[in-house]
């Protein structure tokens, strides 16, 4: 049977999943889903731009787990964008952007992901508006509804 993407045959998601980023060699991550943020981000570290064949690229660092700082994951993207962000104290500060695949069981697509060296809430990555809308509906009041926890 064709899957149509109406309004009610959105698969639901809670308000955190375990997500994997293949790209990044991440097979899972605890994500939380905040629809008050437009973009996601993720929690990056030892973050260094260098250019291969002309191409702009990042690699950086990634402690998948929460509250374990000790299982590291270097990975690399090329760089989407550099993007002007204001943190909670006003400060304008340049923000890496790039373009990485996401992975809720079988659902795969594409995320647009900031770099940030700050801790997200206890969280390693926060997926914003952008990265669920048309995809998924978000219950808020639940946690683990396609991933196993």
């Amino acid at each position: 049977m064709e899957k149509h993407h109406h309004h009610h045959m959105l698969p639901a998601i809670g308000w955190r999943e375990w997500i994997s980023l293949p790209d990044l060699g991440v097979d899972a991550i605890k994500a939380k889903i905040d629809t008050g943020a437009r973009s996601s981000a993720i929690h990056a570290f030892n973050i260094h731009t260098f250019q291969r064949h002309g191409v702009d690229m990042v690699q950086f660092h990634i402690h998948p787990y929460q509250r374990d700082n000790h299982h590291t994951i270097a990975a690399e993207a090329e760089i989407l964008d550099r993007r002007h962000v204001r943190n909670s104290g006003g400060h304008a500060e340049e923000r890496i952007a790039i373009v990485t695949t996401a992975c809720l069981q079988e659902e795969q697509w594409s995320i647009e992901l900031t770099l940030t060296n700050r801790d997200l809430m206890g969280f390693r990555i926060l997926l914003g508006r952008q990265a669920v809308r048309r995809r998924f509906l978000v219950n808020p009041g639940r946690s683990f509804l396609l991933s196993r926890n």
